[in-house]
């Protein structure tokens, strides 16, 4: 018999996920400092999800062009969010700026979109049974904010080995 869930479970969860979304937003605010194997491993994690989009639209036909129309929206805002990110050298330290409305609005728009697909009750229990209650537009923006990662982080590699060298 399994033991019931603590009723402030679900508080802490959102809590712990609000403070982990809004560090991510904050990084797309001012001068950053370089750390290449952080992007490193945000590349590997990127790709890992971007994997997982792909094995959804396979399975989840009816939202497989939201993913595809995402991920081509979301690369074109990478490359132009890209070049508008800045790098630099600070106190000997390279680091970079990146364009703050794109990624932030993007970001923003991911938490607006989730946050009224719970509030119309698409997560409440028995609603997600097989994927049937997938939304095209709400893994479109999800697609378009793994490869605007993608695209960043990768680039952001590929500017930085020209700043520090």
């Amino acid at each position: 018999m399994a033991a019931p869930m603590p009723v402030y479970l679900p508080w802490l969860m959102t809590a712990g996920f609000g403070w982990l979304y809004y560090r991510r937003i904050r990084r797309h605010f001012g001068w950053q400092l370089w750390q290449p194997r952080r992007t490193q491993l945000r590349i590997g994690i990127l790709v890992l999800v971007a994997a997982m989009l792909v094995v959804a639209a396979v399975y989840l036909p009816h939202v497989a062009w939201g993913i595809a129309g995402g991920t081509v929206a979301g690369g074109a805002l990478g490359v132009f969010a890209l070049r508008h990110t800045q790098s630099s050298v600070r106190d000997g330290k390279p680091g970079y700026t990146p364009n703050p409305w794109i990624g932030g609005g993007l970001a923003l728009l991911l938490v607006g979109r989730l946050a009224w697909r719970w509030y119309s009750g698409a997560f409440s229990s028995g609603a997600m049974q097989g994927g049937s209650n997938a939304s095209p537009l709400t893994l479109a923006i999800a697609a378009a904010l793994i490869s605007y990662g993608l695209v960043q982080a990768v680039g952001l590699m590929l500017k930085m080995r020209h700043t520090v060298a």
